[in-house]
Parts: C-alpha cells; sequence; structure tokens
C-alpha cells in the first residue's frame, strides 16, 4: 500500500468532496453507497494522491497514515491522522511545538521524566530557532522598513527579550544596532529570571515583581535613543502579567489548597495574591500617573490595566477567605461540636473543581460551590458567632484590644451570618472608630504649623531633613486612617453610621495629602530659589575649583557645601516617597552626585588639616615642622596642567583622583608620625613615673634596671630620624635631674 498524503486547500475543499462523492456513487456497489463505504472511498482516493510544494496562500488540511495498513473500519481512527498547515510550513510547525508538544514533553511529569533530556534541549532549541526564523521572514522586520508596532509573535517577555538580542546582530543601519543593544542590556536585569522563571519559588517572583517594574521604567524613560513604541509597551506590560497569572496558577497547582497545612496554603496565596496586585499596581500607576507626567516621552491614551490578572488575584483572595474561614471556625469550635456540625466536610462542593483556573466560564461553577460551602458552614458559624459575642463584652472597655481583635478575625466576622450577629458589636465598633480618626485629626492640626520635634510640632525622625520628616509624619496618619478606612468598609459597609464615617474620613485623608503635597511644593520652590543664588551653597559648577586655602584663618576649605550633601539625600528620599522632583533640581543633583565621592574624601583631609595642630603636643610640634611643611606645600600648590598654572577642577577627573592619593598620602604620614611621637611620650612619662615612685635605698638595682630601660629604648630611637634625637635628649635631660 503506498504511503501517499494529499493536502486540500480549505477555500476549495467542498468542491473536491462534492465531485469524489459523485464518483463513489457512481463506483462503488450499491451495498457500499453508505457512510462508511464514501469515507473508505475518499481516503483510498487521498491516498493515492501526493503532496506538492507550492507557493500558494491558501489554508491546507494535510491526511495521513501512521502506518502503511489498508485502511479499515476498525483501524480508521487509529491510523489516519488530520492536521491543518495555516500562513507556512514553518509557522504550523512553531505554533504546534510551542503550544502542544513543547508542554507536553517538558513540564507534563508523566512524559518529561521518560523523555530524554538531551532531546527535550533540542526541542527547546527548535522551538527558539523556529521563533528568530519566523521573526526574520515576517515582512515587518526586514530591510529599512522594520516596524517595531508589530508584536504578533511577541507572546512571551522571552520573545520581546530575544527580539532586540536579534535587532542587535542584525540590524541594518549601525544606530539601530546601538539603540536595540541598548535595550537588550536594560532588560538583562529581568530576562535571566524570565527564561527560568518556573524554577524560581513564588516569593522569589515577588521580588521579580518590583525589579520588573523599574527595568521597564528604565526602558520607558531612557533618553540615550529615540523612545520605545508605546504599542509595544503595552504588549509588553500585557504578556509580562500573562506570564505571571500563568506562573502563579502552575505554582499554586502544585498544592492541595483544601487539604494541605493552613500555613502553606496561606502563604503561597497570600504570596500569588501579591504578585497579581504588584504588577497590577505598578502598571496602573506607571502608564496612569508616572509616564503620562513623563513630558519628554508621555504616555498617551488611557492607562493599561490588566484585568484578568486582577480577577486572577481576586479568585485567589476568595480562596484564601473559604480557607480562613475555615481555620477560624475550627479554632473557635472543639472537636467534639465540629463532627456535630460536619465541619471536615465543608470542602466538598469544591470536589472536581480547579480553584486556580479562572475564566468567564468557570465562574458560575465557582460562585455555586461557595455558595453551597456557606450553606454547609451556616449551623458551625451560629455558634462561633455567640463565642464571639461573649469575647468581644469582656473587652468593650479597652478600645485598642477591641479594634485588634476586629482585625484579627475579620475574614470570619464580615461573613454575612457573623455579621449579622454582632450588630451591636460593630456599632461599637464604629464608635471607636469615629473617635480614633477625630483623635488623629486633632492631633494634625495642633503639630503641623510646628517645627519637628518641638512640643507642637510632627515628631521626628532620624536622619531626616525637616521636609522629608514632616511628609514621613503624614504618611504614618495617612496609613493609620486608611486601615481605619478599610477595617470600616470590610466589616461596617451595612450600619446607618458608615457613610457619615466615610466622608469625614476621607475628608481628613484629603487634608493630609494636601498638606504633604504643600510640604513637596515649598521644598520645590526653596530649592530653586536657591539654585538662581550663586551664594547658596547649591550652585556647583563642573569647571571650579575644588578647594581654597583662607590666609586669614589658615584653614582648609573645600567647595563642595554640606547643603549640596543634603539636597542628594532629599532628592533620593522625596524619590524614594513617590514625588517627581523638577528637571532643574534633578539636573543639580546629578551634578552633586558625581563629585560626592571627592568631595568626601577632600572633607576629612581638610578636617584633617585643620584639627591637626590640636591632636599635637605643644612640645612636640617643632619636630613635626618638616612633615606639616611638606603637607602644607601640597596643599598650597594646587594647580594642574603645563607649569601647574591652572588649579585642579572638578571636571578633571583623572588629575582630581592623583591630587587626593597625594593629599591622602602626606596626610597619612603626618598623622602616622604625630601618632608615633604620642606614643613615645606617653610611654617615657609612664616610666619616669614608675621611677619616681621607687625608693632609691632599699630598691637601687630597680632603679637601675628601670634606667636601662630607658636608656635602652633611646639608644633605639637615636637610629631613627634627627627628630627622635631631639626627643631623646630631652628625655635624658629630665632623666639626669632626676638622677
Amino acid at each position: 500500500m503506498l504511503e501517499i498524503t494529499y493536502q486540500v486547500p480549505v477555500n476549495s475543499r467542498m468542491s473536491i468532496i462534492k465531485v469524489l462523492i459523485f464518483c463513489a456513487n457512481q463506483v462503488l456497489p450499491e451495498c457500499y453507497q453508505n457512510t462508511h463505504g464514501i469515507i473508505f472511498f475518499l481516503l483510498f482516493f487521498i491516498l493515492l494522491l501526493q503532496i506538492e510544494a507550492t507557493d500558494s496562500k491558501n489554508n491546507v488540511l494535510v491526511f495521513f497514515k501512521l502506518r502503511p495498513d489498508v485502511i479499515t473500519e476498525d483501524n480508521l481512527h487509529s491510523n489516519i491522522l488530520v492536521s491543518s498547515m495555516l500562513d507556512s510550513p514553518i509557522n504550523t510547525l512553531y505554533q504546534a511545538v510551542r503550544q502542544v508538544f513543547a508542554p507536553v514533553l517538558l513540564k507534563d511529569e508523566t512524559w518529561s521524566k521518560t523523555f530524554d533530556p538531551k532531546l527535550q534541549k533540542l526541542l527547546s532549541e527548535l522551538e527558539t530557532g523556529l521563533s528568530t526564523v519566523l521573526r526574520r521572514s515576517d515582512p515587518n522586520c526586514m530591510g529599512e522598513k522594520f516596524s517595531e508596532d508589530d508584536v504578533q509573535a511577541i507572546l512571551t517577555p522571552t520573545d520581546e527579550f530575544q527580539f532586540w538580542i536579534e535587532c542587535a546582530r542584525h540590524g541594518t543601519k549601525l544606530y539601530s544596532k546601538e539603540r536595540a543593544s541598548h535595550f537588550k542590556d536594560l532588560f538583562e536585569d529581568i530576562a535571566k529570571d524570565y527564561c527560568n522563571l518556573d524554577s524560581l519559588s513564588l516569593f522569589e517572583v515577588v521580588d521579580l515583581v518590583e525589579t520588573t517594574r523599574d527595568t521597564v521604567d528604565s526602558v520607558w524613560r531612557q533618553t540615550e535613543h529615540d523612545p520605545y513604541p508605546q504599542p509595544r509597551m503595552h504588549n509588553l506590560l500585557d504578556v509580562i502579567g500573562s506570564c505571571l497569572g500563568r506562573f502563579v496558577q502552575r505554582k499554586l497547582a502544585a498544592l492541595n489548597l483544601w487539604e494541605d497545612a493552613f500555613h502553606i496554603v496561606k502563604e503561597n496565596l497570600k504570596a500569588g495574591i501579591l504578585i497579581c496586585e504588584q504588577w497590577a499596581s505598578a502598571c496602573e500607576y506607571l502608564t496612569g500617573q508616572l509616564w503620562q507626567r513623563y513630558t519628554l516621552h508621555q504616555w498617551k491614551n488611557e492607562k493599561y490595566f490588566p484585568e484578568s490578572l486582577v480577577k486572577l488575584g481576586k479568585r485567589l483572595d476568595e480562596v484564601l477567605t473559604v480557607r480562613t474561614l475555615h481555620e477560624k471556625l475550627t479554632f473557635f469550635l472543639p472537636s467534639g461540636e465540629q463532627n456535630a456540625l460536619h465541619v471536615a466536610q465543608v470542602f466538598e462542593p469544591f470536589a472536581g473543581l480547579n480553584p486556580v483556573h479562572y475564566n468567564p466560564y468557570t465562574e458560575p461553577l465557582w460562585k455555586a460551590a461557595v455558595s453551597q460551602f456557606e450553606r454547609i458552614i451556616a449551623p458551625a458559624e451560629k455558634k462561633v458567632a455567640s463565642k464571639l459575642k461573649k469575647f468581644i463584652s469582656d473587652i468593650q472597655d479597652s478600645p485598642q484590644q477591641l479594634l485588634q481583635t476586629f482585625q484579627k478575625h475579620k475574614e470570619l466576622i464580615k461573613h454575612p451570618n457573623i455579621s449579622k450577629e454582632l450588630l451591636l458589636e460593630r456599632e461599637t465598633l464604629l464608635a471607636r472608630l469615629q473617635d480614633y480618626v477625630k483623635d488623629y485629626q486633632t492631633d494634625f492640626e495642633t503639630r503641623c504649623h510646628g517645627a519637628p520635634g518641638d512640643v507642637s510640632g510632627p515628631l521626628s525622625g532620624k536622619n531626616l531633613s525637616e521636609v522629608v520628616n514632616n511628609i514621613v509624619w503624614v504618611r504614618q496618619l495617612e496609613l493609620k486612617v486608611d486601615d481605619a478606612i478599610k477595617l470600616a468598609e470590610a466589616l461596617l459597609s451595612d450600619l446607618s453610621g458608615f457613610q457619615s464615617f466615610h466622608q469625614s474620613a476621607d475628608s481628613f485623608l484629603e487634608q493630609l495629602k494636601v498638606y504633604e503635597q504643600e510640604q513637596f511644593d515649598d521644598w520645590s520652590r526653596n530649592i530653586q530659589s536657591e539654585l538662581s543664588n550663586p551664594k547658596s551653597g547649591l550652585c556647583i559648577q563642573a569647571n571650579s575649583p575644588v578647594m581654597e586655602l583662607d590666609h586669614v584663618f589658615g584653614t582648609l576649605n573645600i567647595l563642595y557645601s554640606d547643603r549640596l550633601v543634603t539636597l542628594l539625600r532629599e532628592v533620593r528620599q522625596l524619590s524614594a516617597l513617590g514625588f517627581a522632583i523638577p528637571a532643574k533640581i534633578q539636573q543639580a543633583a546629578n551634578t552633586a552626585q558625581k563629585f560626592c565621592k571627592q568631595a568626601v574624601i577632600l572633607k576629612q583631609v581638610a578636617h584633617f588639616y585643620n584639627s591637626i595642630d590640636q591632636q599635637m603636643i605643644e612640645s612636640q610640634k617643632p619636630m613635626m615642622l618638616q612633615s606639616a611643611l611638606a603637607f602644607e606645600q601640597i596643599i598650597k600648590h594646587s594647580k594642574s596642567g603645563p607649569g601647574g598654572k591652572a588649579q585642579i577642577t572638578w571636571d578633571n577627573p583623572r588629575e582630581l583622583e592623583a591630587y587626593i592619593q597625594k593629599l591622602q598620602a602626606a596626610a597619612e604620614r603626618l598623622s602616622t608620625e604625630n601618632r608615633k611621637l604620642r606614643k613615645w611620650h606617653t610611654n617615657f612619662i609612664e616610666k619616669v613615673i614608675s621611677l619616681m615612685n621607687i625608693d632609691l635605698l632599699r630598691q637601687q638595682q630597680r632603679w637601675k634596671d628601670g634606667l636601662q630601660e630607658l636608656r635602652t629604648g633611646f639608644a633605639s630611637l637615636e637610629s631613627q630620624a634627627g627628630k627622635w634625637t631631639f626627643i631623646c635628649s630631652y628625655w635624658l635631660v629630665m632623666l639626669s635631674n632626676l638622677h
């Protein structure tokens, strides 16, 4: 039997099949002119034809046999395979490998453990190679008409990273290759992690989300090359969200969310929820706020929001609520009551459901299972509600303990059945929250006009300037008020006084945000005003001298103001708090940062120079004269260039570095010498005092030994520099007087 296949152009297959059916009816005996007989005839005819290579763009159906057997009714379904070929054989093969065979053979445990590792590697390389061939053969990726807006082939973050690697290697223009190489370098921080994503834990990917946000922000706001296209960034944010969602689902699918230990399930679910929430928050912040305010490359149109990832996070939160509710019920109920109320069977409605497999089609099934779960636990909830009511009544006089209890058991109390039973207790909580917010508001209005640290001023923190301190203080108040609002929204939204509380709390929260913005705006105005004043200390010019010697007071001054150090710290801290630093201030901070390291070293040297005379013993100053003069000569002759006519400036890093090393070496010599002199001075004093306490009549030999020890020390010093001879002579005279 010939092993022949036949390709049928989809747009003409019906006409061919009609012809074949007509032929079958003419050729076959009447007894075989039924469905099975016609199918056999069609297959027989197909197997007599041959696939032909063609440039036609028609979509193709391909029928082929697995074995060279005669087709019968018994082997029809086991020997005939049908495949389609869309667009091109390369694209069809790539999609089949990527979406069908690679996931099964590489990720499915049943098949992957029997699949040779070498073959697994070859399969991965085949997928990568086919992807590369497809991108290179795409008309949008060829020649000078390269279109970066086409993202059809970008289905994962790794596809995007690989795209820029290929552009950097095979670009047609030098500038395009340099730009692609720049993007490739920016993505390097996260490319390896996304390539090996399944090897990371949920907790490691929480950190990866943070790194990813910073990386895409750097890519969007880079100014070295033409900006990153918005459609491409939109697609990248989307595929990253999809990739993270699939990762979370795979990791959580490895757990039995209903039977595994609660603390393990809770930690992993919280990590999964955090991944979803962090990426959604990052996309919303970048495209809805930060990039829309970035004038050099502004995000246009609406913000991007990863809706499917958010819904997955919501589903995980619902799963966590179910498990937490069950855990709380078992905590409050003794084992006897649990058995009577069938608490152990509460998860039966979820049998057969994959809770992390979220899509619109599984949502009705999930909601039905949750409803059945709630019906099962209703009797247990009534028991728990009565116990909670008694416990809360015992602590009503302690507002702080009351808040902690409601916060601790929030998941349990917000459930409708328990919430209804605790109506009076929840009204008490609402009254306490209203008092708390009023107290916070009174405290804020009392302190907001004072200076940090004062009795009537904001609370002060360590190493914070006034503006940063005030903003951090008010941020802490915002968090407390926001926590009160969230607790009220979760537990008290059905109470009559809730809306009034919510409005007053929101009003106070807005008041705090206005104060925070005013603090930043005042700081921005003051700094920009100082930058316009050359004498403010914030105006450092790259071509200005690094230091000057005050000939009146004899002090060495580094021309890098302490105010610049404070500015650097303020800019860094305010940026971390989420404020957009004005361009003029950011430029001044960048200039100051460039010279900060050298300035700190020079300030240390200057402090040493200005205070060394206080560290010297008065009688030893003449001995230090030579080294001190050598150090001073280096400072006085801080010139650069041919003939040493020009002063060393900040914008000459090589000469500045050499000069700093020269200064440090001279300062170290002077400091070492001073330490040695002080040490010998202290040593001789101790020995002389020891001699003065010896009785010459009774301990004459001890006196002689001590005196000999001193003379030996002097002899060892006399072999060193002349100044040591001087000090030895000085102490010998003292000894002779004693003797």
